[in-house]
């Protein structure tokens, strides 16, 4: 009888506290006081080169390879990316990477492996991917010219000469 008092109880404080966390604020919104919320802004965001610092005008990319720069990318990306992705088109607990420099701009992949959230909260297509993958990119702090090398890793791993 103690036995099943205890199990009770914990089974009651899990259930309070599994409700107690409840999001409060609709999908898509964020809550800025308490009672208050407003719609995550969309209107502002180009899905073409994504949310960042990063554009065509700011981002030389050549026709050809930049073989050192695709080499140190390699290294960069095993450290910090295909523990998630892998190279060809099979997704891991990411998406695969094959291909991804023909269906993006070089802006958007500099733009997203640099400053995943906000990209992740406004790109409806990236919205759909969590909901395949299950899981949020990390931002793995990737400063320009590692973000630039692994970059250059995709082009290569894309065909790129």
């Amino acid at each position: 009888m103690f036995k099943f008092k205890i199990l009770t109880a914990l089974l009651a404080s899990a259930f309070i506290f599994a409700c107690g966390n409840k999001q409060t604020s609709a999908p898509g919104t964020t809550e800025n006081a308490p009672g208050t919320t407003t719609e995550a802004s969309t209107s502002d965001y180009d899905p073409k080169r994504g949310e960042g610092k990063f554009n065509e005008s700011n981002l030389t990319i050549d026709a050809a390879l930049n073989v050192p720069m695709a080499d140190a990318g390699e290294k960069a990306a095993g450290v910090k990316c295909t523990s998630c992705h892998k190279v060809t088109d099979e997704r891991l607990v990411g998406p695969g990477w094959k291909g991804v420099t023909q269906r993006r701009a070089a802006s958007w992949i500099m733009n997203f492996i640099t400053n995943p959230e906000p990209m992740i909260d406004k790109d409806p297509e990236l919205q759909a991917q969590l909901e395949l993958c299950l899981v949020r990119m990390p931002n793995q702090s990737l400063n320009e010219e590692e973000a630039r090398n692994i970059l250059e890793y995709m082009r290569k791993n894309d065909g790129v000469k």
